[in-house]
């Protein structure tokens, strides 16, 4: 069974940064279909970033592009979330997610239920 535990939340001040971590373990590879998603209080769950292995192409929302960046550490199973200039309105919870490895078309990232495997998330809040 895939687990998915992420941490690097906090508070932050409006232009900040944050770097979020996703360890992933008990996968039975190295290479899997990853995503972020973040959840603001009384909106839907937002995907913002995602791949679908190791060699294809990470692609990003509209609200965070520019900003983010997600990359992976093969060799320790952890997924991470640079996120730079940071906005009142990225705050939210952050999650993380996996499936098997995928080729994704984009430009959106399939939905949270389409991940077998997602973690409980972490709180981001940015003060103005």
């Amino acid at each position: 069974e895939v687990q998915l535990v992420e941490s690097g939340g906090g508070l932050v001040q409006t232009g900040g940064s944050l770097r979020l971590s996703c360890a992933v373990s008990g996968a039975t590879s190295d290479d899997y279909a990853v995503a972020w998603f973040r959840q603001a209080p009384g909106k839907e769950r937002e995907g913002i970033s995602c791949s679908g292995n190791r060699r294809g192409p990470t692609y990003y929302s509209d609200s965070v592009k520019g900003r983010f960046t997600m990359s992976r550490e093969n060799a320790q199973g952890t997924v991470f979330l640079q996120m730079n200039g940071l906005r009142p309105d990225d705050t939210a919870v952050y999650s993380c997610a996996s499936d098997a490895p995928v080729d994704l078309a984009g430009p959106s990232c399939p939905a949270w239920m389409f991940y077998g495997s997602r973690g409980q998330g972490t709180q981001v809040t940015v003060s103005a």
